[in-house]
């Protein structure tokens, strides 16, 4: 049996009642079958938020039923945005010489894991060109100085422009992004953070983390912002160390995590279950 197109509303707003059933009722009306409902209540701003997934009654019309279904959540005075599930998000992975997450998303690609399509391959080095070639992905090298910086994310913008990129995965792409950049694409960017953030921004974090004796590390995927390591979080996990563990196997161990997390917020996001707000986010189950 053919897999049912689905709609996916993220919305938001003040809190008042009876919105979990005047949406429940308007998708009732027209028909459609809900597959899927989760709400939270933030209690100290008295915002609401949902994500509700439902199969519309007539599959070929599911493009202005979302679009009527922003405009009734609108009248509610909620923010919405909603997909739908034949329409795959385009996605551009940025990669600089290490791989070990670039391997790992692109096998969970070519296994199928992801509802997005992995259209491009860019970095400042040539080192992964032949592996991602031989996953079939397209590979832009794209080189970067302090000095060509700008010129060079101008020409990443322009390529991103040109494959219709709707989400951009930095998979331990080793340049920090700058407010032009991220203005200028206006979409979402993932990044990982090899560390537990807030603790231990900036570079050689597990250096860091064994000076200081910690008994976690961690690694943490968020939304890439103008404020370097300061966006919302997406996700994070920890592993349990010792003072037996030195530098190389925190290192080892801390690859481990990133892989796992950073696919882990890739598939949320393009599955529409994060839902960011000011700082911090909305995961749904």
């Amino acid at each position: 049996m053919p897999t049912p197109l689905t709609l996916v509303a993220l919305l938001h707003g003040p809190d008042q009642p009876g919105l979990v059933a005047r949406v429940a009722g308007w998708i009732f009306a027209r028909g459609g079958n809900i597959l899927h409902a989760d709400q939270h209540r933030d209690m100290e701003e008295g915002i609401f938020f949902q994500r509700i997934e439902w199969v519309p009654v007539r599959a070929a019309s599911a493009s202005h039923e979302a679009d009527e279904f922003l405009a009734f959540a609108a009248s509610l005075g909620m923010q919405a945005r909603i997909t739908h599930s034949a329409r795959k998000l385009r996605v551009a992975v940025l990669v600089s010489k290490a791989d070990h997450c670039f391997h790992d998303l692109a096998l969970r690609w070519r296994a199928g894991e992801f509802s997005g399509e992995l259209v491009a391959v860019i970095s400042n080095h040539r080192d992964l060109a032949s592996a991602a070639r031989g996953y079939g992905l397209p590979f832009h090298h794209l080189p970067v100085t302090p000095k060509s910086k700008g010129a060079a994310e101008r020409r990443q913008l322009r390529l991103l422009r040109k494959l219709g990129v709707e989400l951009v995965v930095l998979a331990r792409y080793m340049q920090v992004l700058s407010a032009d950049f991220l203005t200028d694409f206006g979409g979402p960017v993932i990044n990982i953070h090899h560390s537990f953030l807030p603790a231990f921004a900036g570079g050689r974090p597990y250096h860091q983390a064994h000076a200081r004796g910690v008994k976690l590390i961690g690694a943490t995927a968020h939304y890439a912002t103008k404020d370097l390591d300061e966006g919302p979080i997406i996700h994070q996990d920890v592993a349990r160390v010792t003072h037996r563990h030195g530098v190389d196997d925190l290192v080892r161990m801390g690859r481990d995590l990133e892989k796992r997390v950073l696919a882990q917020a890739v598939r949320w996001h393009l599955e529409g279950r994060v839902l960011a707000y000011r700082n911090k986010t909305v995961v749904f189950d």
